[in-house]
Protein backbone atom coordinates (compact mmCIF):
# COMPACT_ATOMS: atom_id res chain seq x y z
CA UNK A 1 0.00 0.00 0.00
CA UNK A 2 0.87 3.53 -0.36
CA UNK A 3 2.28 6.00 2.28
CA UNK A 4 -0.73 8.20 1.83
CA UNK A 5 0.77 11.22 3.23
CA UNK A 6 3.37 11.51 1.24
CA UNK A 7 1.65 10.35 -2.22
CA UNK A 8 -0.66 13.40 -1.19
CA UNK A 9 2.70 15.81 -1.01
CA UNK A 10 3.83 14.42 -4.31
CA UNK A 11 0.76 14.74 -5.97
CA UNK A 12 1.10 18.33 -5.05
CA UNK A 13 4.32 19.32 -6.29
CA UNK A 14 3.54 17.39 -9.47
CA UNK A 15 -0.14 19.55 -9.74
CA UNK A 16 1.74 22.84 -8.87
CA UNK A 17 4.63 21.94 -11.59
CA UNK A 18 1.18 21.39 -14.15
CA UNK A 19 0.09 24.65 -12.60
CA UNK A 20 3.28 26.94 -13.72
CA UNK A 21 3.95 25.27 -17.37
CA UNK A 22 0.03 25.67 -17.83
CA UNK A 23 -2.30 27.82 -15.70
CA UNK A 24 -4.84 28.18 -17.65
CA UNK A 25 -5.26 24.40 -17.27
CA UNK A 26 -5.31 24.57 -13.76
CA UNK A 27 -7.66 27.66 -13.68
CA UNK A 28 -9.90 25.81 -15.52
CA UNK A 29 -9.82 22.64 -13.57
CA UNK A 30 -10.72 24.55 -10.72
CA UNK A 31 -13.64 26.55 -12.07
CA UNK A 32 -15.48 23.05 -13.01
CA UNK A 33 -14.73 21.86 -9.60
CA UNK A 34 -15.87 25.01 -8.32
CA UNK A 35 -19.29 24.75 -10.53
CA UNK A 36 -19.86 21.33 -9.02
CA UNK A 37 -20.63 23.14 -5.19
CA UNK A 38 -22.06 26.53 -6.21
CA UNK A 39 -25.94 25.09 -5.52
CA UNK A 40 -24.51 22.94 -2.80
CA UNK A 41 -27.72 21.05 -2.64
CA UNK A 42 -25.87 18.03 -1.79
CA UNK A 43 -23.16 19.22 0.85
CA UNK A 44 -19.24 19.14 1.17
CA UNK A 45 -19.56 15.51 3.11
CA UNK A 46 -22.02 13.85 0.59
CA UNK A 47 -20.42 15.17 -2.37
CA UNK A 48 -16.50 14.14 -1.16
CA UNK A 49 -18.07 10.64 -0.16
CA UNK A 50 -19.30 10.71 -4.05
CA UNK A 51 -16.06 11.50 -5.50
CA UNK A 52 -14.60 8.51 -3.22
CA UNK A 53 -16.78 6.40 -4.81
CA UNK A 54 -16.30 8.03 -7.57
CA UNK A 55 -12.53 7.59 -7.08
CA UNK A 56 -12.62 3.69 -6.27
CA UNK A 57 -14.39 3.36 -9.73
CA UNK A 58 -12.11 5.45 -11.87
CA UNK A 59 -9.27 3.74 -9.77
CA UNK A 60 -7.24 7.54 -9.57
CA UNK A 61 -5.31 6.92 -6.38
CA UNK A 62 -4.60 11.06 -6.68
CA UNK A 63 -8.33 11.04 -6.28
CA UNK A 64 -8.55 8.47 -3.05
CA UNK A 65 -5.82 10.12 -0.98
CA UNK A 66 -7.11 13.94 -2.05
CA UNK A 67 -10.63 13.26 -1.29
CA UNK A 68 -10.22 11.02 1.58
CA UNK A 69 -8.53 13.60 3.19
CA UNK A 70 -11.25 16.09 2.14
CA UNK A 71 -13.78 13.52 3.55
CA UNK A 72 -12.76 13.53 6.48
CA UNK A 73 -12.25 17.04 6.97
CA UNK A 74 -16.17 17.46 6.00
CA UNK A 75 -16.66 14.87 9.18
CA UNK A 76 -17.18 11.61 6.83
CA UNK A 77 -17.25 8.54 9.38
CA UNK A 78 -15.49 5.55 9.14
CA UNK A 79 -18.60 4.09 8.30
CA UNK A 80 -20.35 6.54 5.77
CA UNK A 81 -16.72 5.98 3.65
CA UNK A 82 -17.63 2.15 3.59
CA UNK A 83 -21.07 2.26 2.62
CA UNK A 84 -20.08 4.68 -0.21
CA UNK A 85 -17.72 2.55 -1.50
CA UNK A 86 -20.06 -0.27 -0.91
CA UNK A 87 -21.94 1.73 -3.66
CA UNK A 88 -19.08 2.12 -5.82
CA UNK A 89 -18.42 -1.95 -6.10
CA UNK A 90 -21.87 -2.59 -6.72
CA UNK A 91 -21.60 0.10 -9.43
CA UNK A 92 -18.77 -1.95 -10.76
CA UNK A 93 -20.40 -5.17 -10.90
CA UNK A 94 -23.38 -4.26 -12.12
CA UNK A 95 -21.26 -2.52 -15.00
CA UNK A 96 -19.32 -5.71 -15.49
CA UNK A 97 -23.13 -7.73 -15.11
CA UNK A 98 -23.94 -5.14 -18.09
CA UNK A 99 -20.60 -5.91 -20.34
CA UNK A 100 -21.00 -9.28 -19.68
CA UNK A 101 -24.60 -8.81 -21.20
CA UNK A 102 -23.07 -6.99 -24.19
CA UNK A 103 -20.29 -9.78 -25.13
CA UNK A 104 -23.31 -12.82 -25.14
CA UNK A 105 -24.82 -10.53 -27.39
CA UNK A 106 -21.71 -9.94 -29.53
CA UNK A 107 -21.09 -13.83 -29.30
CA UNK A 108 -24.65 -14.48 -30.65
CA UNK A 109 -24.24 -12.11 -33.54
CA UNK A 110 -20.86 -13.46 -34.50
CA UNK A 111 -21.43 -15.69 -37.76
CA UNK A 112 -20.47 -19.11 -36.62
CA UNK A 113 -22.24 -18.92 -32.86
CA UNK A 114 -25.27 -19.32 -34.73
CA UNK A 115 -24.31 -23.14 -35.86
CA UNK A 116 -24.30 -25.52 -32.81
CA UNK A 117 -20.53 -27.34 -32.60
CA UNK A 118 -18.75 -29.40 -30.09
CA UNK A 119 -16.99 -27.17 -27.43
CA UNK A 120 -13.07 -26.98 -27.32
CA UNK A 121 -11.44 -30.22 -25.64
CA UNK A 122 -8.40 -31.14 -25.17
CA UNK A 123 -9.24 -33.73 -28.41
CA UNK A 124 -10.22 -31.02 -30.65
CA UNK A 125 -7.61 -28.66 -29.94
CA UNK A 126 -4.92 -31.37 -31.32
CA UNK A 127 -6.82 -31.41 -34.49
Amino acid sequence: MLDWNDYRKQLAAGVKEIGQLSPDTIKGYMALSAAGQKTDLLGAKVRELIALAVAVTLRCDGCITVHTEAAIKRGATREEIAEALGVAMTVNAGAALVYSARVMDAFNEYPSAASPREPDSPANLRR
